[in-house]
């Protein structure tokens, strides 16, 4: 995400971004009107919430303790420790969590699962329904132990975790968990497989979920799986890949488990998940995949048409000094699922989950992203421009850090996916992207009288929302060649079909040893193209 500065992959169903905030509500009040949404907009996450649509989560239940308090002495017995507890706060984890995030940004949330007849399951229930989670489906039982994680803290430093759970689920509690999948499923938008190892997926559950959702070779998909999506995040997904999810989100761990391999750390892990896209989606059998990687943000893979080579399409995290937080991957796949039930396209879905666990990664425990929040955060975009000199000052602040600036321009007028596709391409190029866009008096003596369509504001906070964008800034030159000449980046990025012989900002660049890279063209999603099909049919193009 990007701050203000005066501030693709899998093929989307293509349109203009609605940049224009929350009105025409009958045509977004569909899938239909959210299906060509391309940029991320304050309005959105209401629109999802208006849409409410029922996502049943089925999984592993956890309940998350967060005990914390003051250290004076250590122990006699031990050179450990003492914890005086002066708080203890408890909060839904693991699949439970997952429900919990549903239903903050508007799902109407059932959940199913198995728990223990005990204290831990007891205020599990409670603090689901007080959120609004319909957990008629889950089932208590006597044999059951719910699993409980109690994390010791002391300031601001976890010191030891005490896990309390059942060696296995008792069969018994499977089978009337199994019994109520079927109610469960009726008539939802999409379903959530939260699979920890705990127990509550395996036998009688498993049967009946492969039942409802899992193809039939002979007739297809049952009536319980169509227009139904099905979002598998699981500690071992290989485990669900006959299922053929739409979705599966494993981590990096998760992901190298699918491989067979292990992974490289850091910023190598990206590139590593990208050459092996082929077998991440053979081996999780599902329609796309996204890995998510923490600190490096996610990828997102899946088939490219007719091209052998899988698309793709990168998110990247705001990194966090570390806290007591747990659980953003949980509203990362919650705020994934509401998107894609809604109708959103995939990139855009991902790149709303990505915002939304940026949200809870900034808060200790365990928490979730509400609606208001997350609509908040995306305002956050939209602050006063800086100066030229003020963002220098970033810029250069980036530079000590030894990054890689990238920069590149542009009127970024109606969002589509040639621009989303270009600006992750060019953020590839280096560690920081600046993304320069033209004013409004400089695009209509570029574009003509009736453009741009979209205000120089409005255009920035759409553009600073996107995960690649780090800044931008508005110019009002005819070239950017002063502001090139100010910020001396690394890289200078333009997309079309250019040579850098051709453009007037090469010298510019090449004058301080800086690098013009060229980047791919994709016409026919050029804004002019996308207006004159408005024009001329009154619809969008489709993809």
């Amino acid at each position: 995400m990007a701050r203000l500065s005066n501030q693709e992959g899998p093929a989307n169903q293509e349109g203009p971004a609605n940049q224009e905030g929350p009105a025409n509500h009958e045509s977004r009040g569909s899938k239909e009107g959210l299906a060509h949404q391309e940029g991320l907009a304050d309005w959105l996450p209401g629109r999802l919430a208006e849409a409410r649509p029922v996502v049943t989560v089925i999984g592993d239940s956890i309940l998350d303790g967060w005990w914390d308090g003051t250290i004076d002495r250590f122990c006699r017995e031990a050179p450990a420790p003492v914890v005086q507890v002066r708080r203890r706060d408890f909060a839904p984890g693991g699949a439970a969590n997952t429900a919990m995030n549903l239903a903050a940004m508007g799902a109407d949330v059932r959940f199913v699962s198995l728990v223990g007849e005990d204290q831990g399951g007891q205020t599990l229930l409670e603090q689901l329904g007080t959120a609004g989670v319909d957990v008629s489906h889950v089932v208590s039982h006597a044999g059951m132990t719910t699993t409980t994680k109690f994390r010791v803290s002391s300031g601001g430093q976890v010191m030891l975790r005490l896990d309390d759970a059942a060696e296995e689920a008792p069969a018994d509690g499977l089978r009337q968990v199994a019994d109520a999948i079927p109610e469960a499923l009726r008539g939802s938008s999409a379903v959530v497989l939260c699979d920890y190892g705990a127990g509550a997926l395996e036998g009688a559950v498993r049967d009946v979920i492969f039942e409802h959702l899992g193809p039939d070779t002979e007739a297809g998909f049952p009536r319980a799986r169509q227009d139904t999506l099905v979002v598998v995040d699981a500690h071992y997904p290989g485990r669900w890949s006959s299922l053929q999810p739409d979705l599966a989100t494993p981590n990096a761990q998760e992901a190298a488990t699918l491989l067979g391999t292990e992974f490289p750390g850091g910023a190598a892990r990206c590139p590593f998940v990208e050459a092996h896209a082929d077998q991440l989606l053979r081996t999780s059998g599902a329609a796309a995949v996204v890995v998510t990687l923490d600190r490096e943000g996610t990828l997102t893979i899946r088939p490219n048409g007719d091209s052998p080579k899988p698309a793709t399409h990168r998110t990247w995290a705001r990194p966090q000094a570390e806290k007591q937080a747990s659980g953003a991957g949980d509203t990362f796949v919650a705020a994934l699922t509401i998107a894609r039930a809604a109708g959103l396209p995939l990139t855009t879905s991902v790149d709303l989950a990505q915002a939304a666990a940026d949200v809870v990664v900034h808060r200790p425990g365990t928490s979730v992203c509400t609606t208001d929040e997350l609509a908040k955060h995306l305002r956050g975009f939209a602050d006063t421009a800086l100066t030229d000199s003020e963002l220098a000052r970033h810029v250069e602040e980036h530079r000590r850090e030894g990054k890689r600036i990238v920069l590149t321009n542009g009127c970024f007028d109606v969002l589509h996916r040639g621009h989303t596709r270009y600006l992750n391409q060019a953020k590839q190029l280096g560690d920081v992207l600046v993304v320069a866009l033209n004013s409004d008096s400089s695009v209509r003596k570029l574009k003509g009288p009736d453009r741009p369509v979209n205000h120089e504001a409005d255009r920035a906070a759409v553009i600073a929302a996107l995960s690649c964008v780090d800044h931008v800034t508005v110019f009002d030159t005819p070239t950017p060649i002063p502001l090139i000449d100010l910020l001396r980046p690394d890289v200078y990025a333009k997309g079309g079909d250019y040579t850098p012989e051709m453009l007037q900002e090469t010298e510019a660049v090449e004058r301080y040893g800086g690098t013009v890279t060229i980047l791919d063209y994709v016409p026919e999603h050029s804004t002019t193209a996308v207006l004159e099909r408005i024009r001329s049919t009154g619809e969008t193009p489709q993809t």
